[in-house]
């Protein structure tokens, strides 16, 4: 059993955890596989967010990979070429794992430490931010092995930048530097290498600052309404804030304010 700081995990094999406040850093630990994500890793990443998915102890998982040269290399080449067409339609495999990402009730950061290509690109468009180190490099090069990024990788980069942007980019291939995809709006923060981790923790400080129940329902209103006409996605945004109207976070947030002193969350 590991103790991670107020909860207690399995051992696993593929990913460690480390834990800074109510910040849980997931690391892919394969560095000698460039971190590629095979089913064992993606099954222990899940187990872990299943563990502490009603841990009130931790407030957000940043993700990352072990080393400074590979967030995540992608997809493990050698279990794709064994699969068959039966398989890929019968298996959630990656593709629902990264749909558990995007909508886990806590927030997620993507802490891109190198290359995080294919799969492991599409694992980053999943989570909620994408923060990055400057030697960071991102790309969907699945075309060039006959194949198309079949995670997400199609939907969630052509919502994120535009149409037009993500069929150059996975019809290309290309890898943009990490400062390429800031400008992209993919990234939204660009540090040295030395100040990622701190830079995340910051991050989530920020986030959990606020009322958490707000946070998960802006969460919510955000991923489902952005899928739905206009109409629907305000009626999401209106029912929402009803729900929150209803809080003791709502009453000690406004009335806070009022007495301008810090609010006291009851999640925080």
């Amino acid at each position: 059993m590991v103790n991670t700081g107020g909860s207690v995990t399995m051992d696993y094999k593929n990913i460690k955890v480390d834990r800074e406040g109510n910040l849980a850093f997931l690391i892919i630990n394969r560095e000698e596989s460039r971190n590629a994500l095979n089913q064992e890793t993606l099954d222990e990443m899940k187990d872990y967010m299943n563990s502490v998915k009603n841990d009130p102890s931790i407030g957000a998982i940043a993700i990352t990979g072990a080393g400074e040269k590979s967030f995540a290399a992608g997809a493990d080449i050698k279990q794709l070429h064994d699969r068959s067409m039966l398989e890929i339609l019968q298996s959630g495999g990656m593709k629902e794992f990264y749909n558990y990402i995007e909508s886990y009730e806590k927030p997620t950061i993507a802490m891109i430490n190198g290359f995080a290509l294919g799969g492991g690109f599409e694992l980053a468009l999943a989570c909620d931010i994408r923060i990055a180190s400057e030697n960071a490099k991102v790309g969907l090069p699945e075309l060039n092995l006959g194949i198309i990024p079949g995670a997400g990788g199609t939907q969630r980069l052509a919502r994120l930048i535009g149409k037009g942007k993500a069929i150059e980019l996975i019809l290309t291939g290309k890898i943009l530097t990490a400062n390429q995809a800031k400008d992209k709006d993919i990234i939204s923060e660009v540090v040295p290498i030395e100040d990622l981790r701190q830079t995340a923790t910051d991050l989530a400080e920020t986030i959990l600052n606020k009322g958490p129940l707000a946070v998960r329902l802006a969460k919510l209103a955000i991923q489902y309404g952005t899928e739905t006409d206009q109409n629907t996605g305000l009626m999401i945004e209106k029912l929402a804030q009803a729900v929150l109207f209803a809080t003791d976070d709502k009453n000690e947030g406004t009335a806070a304010f009022v007495e301008k002193r810090k609010p006291q969350f009851s999640g925080n």
